[in-house]
């Protein structure tokens, strides 16, 4: 895909990975930090400074020629900055200056994580050779990114394809984003384990209250757990449908902690959308499972990054 290697950023609730990642997509360096996510903005991009540093500590950094960031969101691209909704921190915070200051100066380009998972698989994963994808993040919330006609289409802000935030339920219940019955709020991890809690399915001796327990219960047929993964994979199902609907995309991938549920929940999944993609031209939508892995994050955020320098580097001139 390039020559040059690319400084990456992956910027979630929980950790702050970097790393340099080459031309085909291969983690040379890497380093990570826990994010200080109930701190100052300030003391959240010292722990990024720190996970630079690291990274620039190898000889190997003086091939970089830009930097990539995938961070939780939503973020503003436009604007340099992010906000996102676990980092409170971070609201605002003019996170492109300052890691460009932090690098000498290189190009930054900053997307949504979803939109960096995004990059990854079309790049080197199951989305790879589709012209018109939907790829997803389904973890602690539900994120995305689109391919539409061979080019990742973060938006003008690089959040485009956020379809955990497609109303999937017109009265359902309040989602934290101010709206009602996002996918997010049916199909992410604390929301399946929370339904099977309500409904009154009981974790082990372990206590283990996770969308990963509630998994492990449904593989073992209790009705109840296999009732909250199924209501789940109906959210999901109507919003890949609906996006179907409006850009066409011939395959979604499915990528995130909730993804490790395996046919728990893709056999729900591929049964649902069968009753929502209903239109000829959506009936043939394939459902994949994400092969990046944990490294989505950074490989994405390097693609976003090269891609953004190729395309400067093609646009016409102004004038």
């Amino acid at each position: 895909m390039h020559t040059d290697s690319v400084v990456s950023l992956d910027i979630g609730g929980t950790k702050i990975a970097g790393a340099l990642v080459d031309g085909s997509g291969r983690i040379l360096v890497r380093a990570q930090r826990p994010t200080p996510a109930r701190e100052d903005g300030e003391t959240v991009m010292r722990a990024v400074e720190e996970v630079l540093a690291e990274v620039s500590a190898s000889p190997l950094r003086a091939s970089a020629t830009a930097v990539g960031i995938g961070s939780a969101g939503p973020v503003d691209a436009s604007a340099g900055t992010v906000s996102p909704v676990n980092v409170v921190g971070l609201h605002g915070f003019p996170l492109v200056e300052r890691v460009r200051r932090a690098t000498g100066g290189l190009p930054v380009t900053l997307v949504g994580d979803g939109v960096a998972m995004t990059a990854a698989e079309h790049w080197q994963g199951a989305a790879r050779g589709y012209d018109n994808a939907l790829c997803m993040v389904v973890s602690t919330g539900v994120g995305g990114g689109l391919v539409l006609n061979g080019q990742l289409h973060p938006g003008p802000t690089g959040n485009a394809g956020h379809i955990g935030h497609i109303c999937v339920e017109l009265d359902g219940d309040p989602c934290p984003c101010g709206s009602r019955g996002c996918v997010e709020r049916i199909a992410s991890g604390p929301n399946i384990a929370r339904r099977a809690l309500e409904d009154g399915w009981e974790p082990g001796p372990d206590g283990d209250t996770s969308a990963a327990a509630v998994a492990a219960a449904a593989r073992a047929g209790h009705p109840v757990a296999m009732a909250s993964f199924e209501r789940a994979a109906k959210a999901l199902a109507a919003g890949i449908a609906a996006t179907a609907t409006l850009v066409e995309i011939r395959i979604a991938v499915i990528g995130g902690g909730v993804a490790n549920a395996g046919e728990v929940l893709f056999a729900p999944l591929r049964r649902s959308l069968q009753d929502y993609a209903t239109l000829s031209f959506v009936q043939s939508i394939k459902i994949a499972p994400a092969l990046t892995g944990t490294d989505a994050g950074l490989v994405g955020a390097a693609a976003a990054a090269t891609l953004a320098r190729r395309d400067a580097a093609t646009a016409p001139a102004a004038g």
